[in-house]
């Protein structure tokens, strides 16, 4: 990777990875002299002598949130921002996190597909167009050949112990050990069968970070009560060091195949 550009794109849970990797390379290369600039919604840390910018841009919907007359529209069909995503030498995209936010933590008064206005709907089929809208701006926009592309695959969240066989569970907190063995007993992930579905109907490859059966596994991995910069109980990010790191181990592998 010297000399080169790494991009993660998504939302707070691709910062999650974002922030695992950068610590993973600063513990590899303790003494390397690194220079970090932010300016909203990139966030980049250089590794001055290897000539390596590991960075994140934040879009958690990767299609666009526009304020028109109406309000903040979410904008189904359109990707502007993907500009900024040019010229990179490796790609990381994630979403979903976002998609299930109503209300007050809500960040869109309308959808938009077309010239069709929206005040919801089914945040599954959402999804689904939105993602195709993204698949076709890779597909359009990037040389695969040349700028590898991945998808961070859903990462769960632990906020109903009977998904791991504890009733009594009412969430992560004081979770201490991962879910024994290697099933889990929770149902499939519905939003991870749309992104296999539109992965699968692209032209160019985009690999997928099946991250997860594994990340299920881990209800002990969370922030919890603990993490400072959330109210409550926190059992979707998750804690670094920690499962992410592993999910850089997976990308690092991916990356030499």
């Amino acid at each position: 990777m010297k000399g080169k550009k790494m991009m993660f794109v998504g939302d707070s849970i691709s910062q999650n990875q974002w922030e695992s990797l950068n610590c993973m390379l600063h513990a590899a290369v303790p003494d390397a002299k690194t220079s970090f600039s932010r300016r909203e919604p990139l966030s980049s840390l250089m590794f001055e002598d290897y000539g390596v910018s590991v960075m994140f841009y934040r879009t958690p919907y990767l299609v666009d949130i526009v304020q028109e007359n109406i309000g903040r529209v979410l904008k189904l069909d359109s990707i502007q921002n993907g500009n900024a995503w040019l010229g990179v030498d490796l790609l990381i995209f994630n979403s979903w996190h976002w998609w299930t936010h109503h209300g007050s933590s809500q960040p869109w008064d309308y959808m938009q597909e077309g010239t069709a206005i929206y005040k919801d709907m089914d945040r599954l089929v959402a999804f689904f167009k939105g993602l195709t809208t993204w698949g076709r701006w890779v597909d359009a926009n990037i040389n695969t050949a040349t700028t590898p592309v991945y998808f961070q695959g859903i990462s769960p969240t632990h906020y109903n112990g009977q998904d791991w066989g504890d009733p009594k569970a009412r969430n992560c907190y004081e979770q201490t050990q991962p879910v024994n063995g290697s099933t889990y007993l929770g149902d499939s992930l519905p939003e991870d069968a749309v992104v296999r579905k539109v992965l699968s109907g692209m032209a160019k490859p985009v690999y997928l970070l099946d991250v997860t059966l594994l990340s299920q596994l881990r209800k002990d991995g969370h922030p919890s009560a603990y993490s400072g910069d959330h109210s409550g109980v926190d059992c979707s990010h998750w804690c670094v060091a920690g499962l992410p790191d592993t999910w850089n181990e997976l990308l690092y592998a991916a990356m030499i195949l």
